[in-house]
């Protein structure tokens, strides 16, 4: 007779041969072909079974995928100042943390510092060292449902009840073909003009009683043109502390009382390096009452 298939190897389901017992007579390789037919029938049957090819079994890629839930994303997409979903994304290239644009840049109005970090993102500029981080804030509108239609409409509202005309989104430039390998530029958010080359840092002394109430200054590091004079210098102070007209402002580098006409690259050049540090032309001022 022919041979039986389970003796001659294993397989993974028991098939019928469909030829009978009586059939033993004939040719041995037609009984070969037909079992090795047979079996890779069997074994294509048993492949689709083990994977479900056939009837759906297959795990899809939605059914493996785990719903999260928007709590455990959000201390990755919120602002640690306004404590609000980031707004115009923007990173710190020092110490790489995020913020909104609004937010970083009110809070370099008063230090040069990450506000999460304490790093020191930039001596005079911190505005240099950030950065517009879009592919963040795609993220952020993608996960937070109606995001960027309700900041679309208050900024839009915002606008209109000032009578100011709506700005127009930035529109991505085509960026023409180049040969070699391409360049990635990093744009800062915002540019100085050159010509804004002397940085000051303005040092509070005190001041006598009787000059009355004022505010103290916000912004304490300052870049201004070295064809700047004390007497500009003292007309932003006044304006930032809303002095008193009566109320005297002397400006002081080193031992040194400044005059009104004299300019800030004349000053940093006759002082010389006792007058800088780490850069930044010293200035100390004082509040003093006028004389009658």
């Amino acid at each position: 007779g022919a041979p039986s298939c389970s003796g001659s190897r294993s397989l993974p389901f028991e098939f019928e041969r469909g030829r009978s017992e009586s059939s033993g007579d004939e040719d041995d390789d037609d009984e070969d072909d037909e079992e090795e037919e047979v079996e890779e029938e069997e074994m294509g049957g048993d492949t689709r079974a083990r994977f479900g090819t056939d009837d759906g079994e297959l795990d899809s890629d939605d059914d493996r995928e785990r719903m999260i839930n928007l709590a455990e994303l959000t201390p990755y997409i919120l602002c640690s100042i306004c404590k609000g979903y980031f707004i115009d994304a923007t990173t710190i290239t020092e110490c790489l943390h995020t913020f909104c644009k609004s937010c970083i840049v009110r809070h370099f109005y008063y230090s040069n510092r990450c506000p999460k970090c304490n790093i020191v993102v930039h001596q005079t500029q911190p505005l240099y060292n950030i950065r517009l981080d879009r592919q963040l804030q795609d993220i952020v509108y993608k996960l937070v449902v109606n995001l960027e239609e309700r900041e679309k409409k208050q900024m839009h509202d915002f606008y209109k009840e000032r009578g100011l005309e709506v700005p127009k989104p930035a529109v991505p430039q085509p960026v023409p073909p180049s040969r070699g390998r391409p360049r990635k530029v990093l744009g800062s958010v915002f540019r100085i003009p050159p010509e804004l080359d002397i940085s000051i840092l303005l040092e509070f002394i005190g001041a006598n009683e009787g000059t009355g109430n004022f505010k103290p200054l916000e912004k304490k590091f300052v870049r201004v043109s070295g064809e700047a004079t004390i007497g500009h210098v003292e007309k932003f102070l006044r304006r930032k502390m809303d002095l008193d007209p009566a109320c005297q402002v002397d400006i002081i580098c080193g031992d040194h009382l400044l005059e009104h006409y004299q300019t800030l690259r004349e000053i940093r050049q006759v002082i010389g390096e006792s007058a800088v540090q780490d850069g930044l032309l010293v200035l100390h001022y004082g509040l003093v009452v006028s004389p009658l």
